[in-house]
C-alpha cells in the first residue's frame, strides 16, 4: 500500500513538471534576456566610472538606469519564499538520505530528485538576483562618490576675483549682448507672419487669459476678504483659522493671475528661445516673491506672541521690505544662473554678475538680524514656553551674522561657488523655519477650534508633537537647500526601507509601523476592557474593592503583555536570534536594576496574594494611613495628614506591616483612665462598663470589658477594651468615651488625679545675693535621710527627670 502511494505521488509530480516545462522554458528565456541586458549595462557603467569623463547629467541618467535594475533584483530576491519553504519541508519529510550500502526505495529517490530539482530551480534565480543586486548597489555607490567628489571640488574651486576691474568691461559686454539678443529675438518674432497668424488664431484665448489675469491681480485681495467673511459664517470666528486661509488666498489668486499672463504670452509665439526660458521661470519667481511677502506679514506676528518685544509699525514695515528684497535677490540669483546656462559666459563674467547679488543678500541678512537688537533686549519676563523659541531665534541671529560676513569675503577671494552655496541656502532656511512656525500655529489653531481649547491648544502636547513632525518632514528640504542631491535622499530612503539588522533581527519602517499599530490597538482594547471591568462588571459582583482593583490591574498587565507579543509576531520579528543578547541583558538587569525588579515582583505578589488591598488601613515603618493605589513598583498610602507616602513594594513584602482592616473592619479600641487612690474600684468598673455598652459603635458580642490594670504611681489604672464594628472610627469612639467618662466621674464625685512632684534644692544659698550671715535657714528635710552635696552643683536636665531617683 505504501509503495502504491509513493508511485502515485511520483507520477503526479512528473505530470506537473511535464505540463510546466514549456512555461518554465519561456520564463527562463525572458529572464536570461533581461539578465544579459543588465550585464551589458553594468559593463558599460564600469567603463564610464573607470574613465570618469562623463558629465554629471550622463552619470545621473546612468545611475537612474542601474537603479531600475536594482529595484527589480531586489524584488526578485524575496520571490518564491513560500514555495521554497514548502519544498524544503517536503524534502525534510522524506527524511535523510541513507548512508553506506543502504539503498533508498526507487519511488522515494525519484521523488527526492524532483523536489531537489524544483528547489534548485527556484534558488538559482534568487542567488543570481542577490549577486546582481550587490553589483548594482556597488555601481550606484561609485557613481554617487564621483558626483559628490565633483560637487566638493566645485565648492572649493577658486575662480576669478569679481573686484578685479579687468573683468568688469567684458562682463558688461556679455550682459548687454544677452539683453540685445533677447530684444532682437522678440522683435524678429513679432515681424514674422507665422507669429501674426498664430496670434489671430488664438486671439480669443489670449484675450480671455489676459482678462482673467487683470481681474485676479486687481481684485484678488478684495475677493479674498469677501471669501473670508463667508468662511467665518461656518464657525470658528476668533480662532485665527480663517485669517490664515484668507492670507493664503491673498497670494494665491494674484499668482494665478501671473500664470495666466505667462500662458497668454506663450500662446502668442512671440518669445524665442531666450524668452521661452525666461517665461518658464516667471511663475516660480512670482511664487518666491508672493511667498516671501506672506512670510514677512506672518512670522513676526507669531513672534510677538511668543515672547518678543512687540515691534512698532515702522519696524514691521521695514522688516517686510527686507524680506521682499531677499526674495528679489533670490530671483536675481536664479536669473544669473539662467544667464550663465543660456549664454555660456566665462567664469569671470559669472563672478562679476553674481558678486553684487551676494553682497546685497549678505547685507540684507545682517540688517534682518539687527531688527530685534535695535528694539532693545528681549523681555526677561517672557513665559517659559517661549524659552526654546527664543533660543532658536538667538542661534539664527548669530548664524546670520557669521554668514553675512563670510559670504562676501569668499566671493572677493574668488570662491563664488562657495559664497553662493552659503548665503542663498541661509535665506531659504530662514524662510523655511518661519513657514514651519506659521504652519504649526495654524494646525494648533485648528486643534484648538475642534477641541474647544482655544488659544490654550498652542501650549498642549499636540502642538509640540506637530512641531516635531514638521521638523522631521523639513529635513529633506533643508538637505536639498544645502547641496544634497535628490538621488542621495532617495538612496537614503531606500536603504531605510530595507531596514537595519540588530542581532539578526531586521527592523524596517514597515514592520516597525506594523508593530506600533498592532500594539496601539491591543493597548486600546486593554484599556477598554479595564474600563468595562472597573465600571460595569465588577461593581455588580460581591468582590471587595481591593479584589476588584487587583483584577483590573492584573488584566491590564496581561493585556499589555499579550499586545506586545502579538505585535512582535505580526510584525515578523524573529527574536530567537536575540536569545544570547537577552541573556546578557538579563544578567545586567539583575545586577543594575535589582531594586526595581524586586519591587516589580513584589507588586505582582501583592496583586496575587493580596495581603493588602486598596482602601486598607495599614501601618508600615511607623507610617499609618489608607492604601490608595497599588502599582507595579510602589504603593501609595494616604496618611491621616492627607499626605501621600510612596512605599516601595518590597518593603510591604519583606517588612512588618500592620493591616487594621484586612478582610473586615472590626477592630478593638482601648481607652485608659486613672482614678485617685481611695476611690471605690467597683463603682468605677460599673460606670466604665455602662459607658462602653452604651456606645453605638461597640459590638455587644463579644461584650466590652473593663480591666483594673493595677496601682500606678499616682492613680488606680483602668482600661475599657471594646470591639468596634468599624475600626476606622476608633479615634472618634475614643474621644466620645473620654467625654462621657469625664461627665460621669464628675457626677459621681470621682477624682481623676494628676501627677505632683516636690522639688528640693540642695544649695539654696547660692540663689541669694545678700550677705551669707543674713541667709535664711534652708528648707526642712523630710524624715527620710537625704544626702547633701559637699559642693555647690548646677541643675541639669537629668535633675528634672521624675524617674531619676529620690535625690533631686
Amino acid at each position: 500500500m505504501l509503495g502504491q502511494v509513493r508511485l502515485f505521488l511520483t507520477l503526479l509530480f512528473l505530470c506537473f513538471i511535464g505540463f510546466s516545462n514549456s512555461a518554465v522554458a519561456q520564463l527562463k528565456d525572458r529572464q536570461s534576456e533581461y539578465y544579459q541586458g543588465w550585464v551589458k549595462t553594468a559593463s558599460r557603467a564600469e567603463a564610464v566610472i573607470e574613465a570618469n569623463r562623463a558629465s554629471d547629467a550622463a552619470l545621473e541618467n546612468l545611475r537612474s538606469e542601474i537603479n531600475g535594475y536594482r529595484d527589480d533584483f531586489n524584488r526578485a530576491r524575496g520571490a518564491n519564499t513560500d514555495r521554497i519553504t514548502t519544498l524544503e519541508s517536503q524534502i525534510k519529510a522524506l527524511g535523510p538520505k541513507p548512508e553506506g550500502d543502504t539503498t533508498e526505495p526507487e519511488d522515494i529517490a525519484n521523488l527526492r530528485v524532483h523536489l531537489e530539482e524544483q528547489l534548485n530551480s527556484l534558488r538559482v534565480p534568487r542567488i543570481i538576483s542577490e549577486e546582481a543586486y550587490s553589483r548594482a548597489n556597488g555601481l550606484i555607490s561609485e557613481i554617487d562618490q564621483i558626483l559628490r567628489a565633483r560637487q566638493k571640488k566645485e565648492f572649493f574651486e577658486q575662480g576669478p576675483s569679481p573686484i578685479n576691474p579687468a573683468y568688469w568691461g567684458p562682463a558688461w559686454v556679455d550682459v548687454k549682448e544677452a539683453v540685445q539678443g533677447l530684444v532682437n529675438e522678440t522683435i524678429t518674432n513679432l515681424r514674422s507672419d507665422v507669429v501674426r497668424e498664430q496670434i489671430r488664431a488664438r486671439g480669443l484665448a489670449i484675450f480671455i487669459l489676459l482678462v482673467i489675469s487683470a481681474v485676479l491681480l486687481i481684485f484678488g485681495k478684495r475677493w479674498s476678504e469677501l471669501g473670508g467673511d463667508y468662511l467665518r459664517l461656518l464657525g470658528g470666528a476668533g480662532t485665527g483659522v480663517w485669517s490664515f486661509v484668507i492670507s493664503l488666498l491673498r497670494i494665491l489668486l494674484p499668482w494665478i493671475g501671473v500664470v495666466a499672463v505667462v500662458t497668454a504670452i506663450s500662446l502668442t509665439g512671440v518669445p524665442g528661445l531666450r524668452g521661452s526660458l525666461l517665461l518658464q521661470n516667471v511663475p516660480y519667481w512670482a511664487a518666491i516673491v508672493f511667498f516671501y511677502d506672506w512670510i514677512g506679514r506672518q512670522v513676526y506676528v507669531i513672534g510677538a506672541s511668543q515672547g518678543f518685544k512687540r515691534l512698532s509699525a515702522a519696524r514691521i514695515t521695514e522688516l517686510r521690505v527686507y524680506i521682499d528684497l531677499l526674495a528679489l535677490m533670490l530671483v536675481l540669483h536664479e536669473l544669473a544662473f539662467l544667464f550663465e546656462r543660456i549664454e555660456n559666459i566665462s567664469d569671470a563674467t559669472r563672478a562679476v554678475v553674481s558678486f553684487p547679488v551676494i553682497v546685497a543678500t549678505a547685507l540684507l541678512l545682517l540688517r534682518v538680524r539687527q531688527i530685534r537688537t535695535t528694539d532693545g533686549p528681549p523681555d526677561q519676563a517672557a513665559s517659559t514656553r517661549s524659552a526654546g523659541f527664543s533660543q532658536l531665534v538667538e542661534f539664527l541671529r548669530r548664524a546670520l551674522f557669521l554668514l553675512g560676513i563670510m559670504s562676501p569675503l569668499l566671493a572677493i577671494f574668488g570662491y563664488t561657488n562657495a559664497a553662493e552655496a552659503i548665503v542663498f541656502p541661509a535665506v531659504k532656511t530662514l524662510v523655511l523655519i518661519g513657514a514651519l512656525v506659521i504652519l504649526q500655529r495654524f494646525i494648533s489653531q485648528i486643534y484648538g477650534w475642534v477641541t474647544g481649547q482655544g488659544e490654550a491648544a498652542g501650549d498642549s502636547l499636540f502642538s509640540v508633537l506637530v512641531g516635531f513632525a514638521l521638523a522631521i518632514l523639513a529635513l529633506p528640504i533643508l538637505a536639498i537647500y544645502w547641496g544634497a542631491r535628490e538621488t542621495d535622499l532617495l538612496e537614503a530612503w531606500s536603504r531605510l526601507l530595507l531596514g537595519f539588522d540588530i542581532g539578526g533581527v531586521t527592523i524596517s519602517p514597515s514592520n516597525f509601523l506594523t508593530f506600533v499599530a498592532v500594539f496601539a490597538i491591543g493597548y486600546t482594547l486593554t484599556r477598554l476592557l479595564q474600563s468595562g471591568l472597573r465600571n460595569s462588571l465588577l461593581p455588580k459582583t460581591n468582590i471587595d474593592p481591593g479584589g476588584q482593583n487587583a483584577i483590573v490591574a492584573g488584566s491590564g498587565y496581561v493585556g499589555i503583555f499579550l499586545a506586545a507579543l502579538v505585535a512582535i509576531m505580526v510584525a515578523g520579528f524573529d527574536l530567537s536570534s536575540l536569545a544570547i543578547v537577552a541573556g546578557a541583558l538579563s544578567v545586567g538587569i539583575g545586577f543594575g536594576l535589582q531594586t526595581i525588579v524586586s519591587n516589580f515582583v513584589s507588586g505582582i505578589i501583592l496583586l496575587v496574594e493580596r495581603p493588602i488591598s486598596k482602601g486598607d488601613w495599614i501601618d508600615v515603618n511607623g507610617m499609618m494611613g489608607y492604601v490608595k493605589d497599588i502599582s507595579v513598583r510602589s504603593t501609595r498610602v494616604e496618611t491621616f495628614d492627607r499626605t501621600d507616602v510612596i512605599v516601595p513594594n518590597s518593603d510591604l513584602i519583606s517588612g512588618v506591616v500592620t493591616n487594621y482592616t484586612r478582610g473586615n473592619t472590626i477592630g478593638r479600641v482601648i481607652v485608659p483612665v486613672g482614678v485617685a487612690y481611695g476611690t471605690d474600684t467597683r463603682l468605677v468598673e460599673t460606670i466604665l462598663g455602662e459607658i462602653a455598652n452604651s456606645h453605638p459603635m461597640v459590638l455587644a458580642n463579644p461584650a466590652p470589658s473593663v480591666v483594673f490594670q493595677g496601682f500606678g504611681a499616682d492613680s488606680l489604672d483602668f482600661e475599657i477594651r471594646a470591639i468596634l464594628r468599624d475600626v476606622n472610627w476608633v479615634l472618634s469612639v475614643k474621644s466620645d468615651m473620654n467625654h462621657e467618662i469625664n461627665r460621669r466621674f464628675s457626677e459621681a464625685g470621682i477624682e481623676i488625679p494628676f501627677a505632683q512632684r516636690d522639688v528640693w534644692l540642695r544649695n539654696p544659698e547660692t540663689l541669694r545675693a545678700s550677705d551669707p550671715s543674713k541667709q535664711e535657714p534652708s528648707a526642712p528635710v523630710q524624715d527620710k535621710p537625704r544626702k547633701v552635696a559637699e559642693a555647690p552643683a548646677d541643675l541639669t536636665e537629668a535633675d528634672m527627670d521624675p524617674d531619676a531617683g529620690d535625690e533631686i
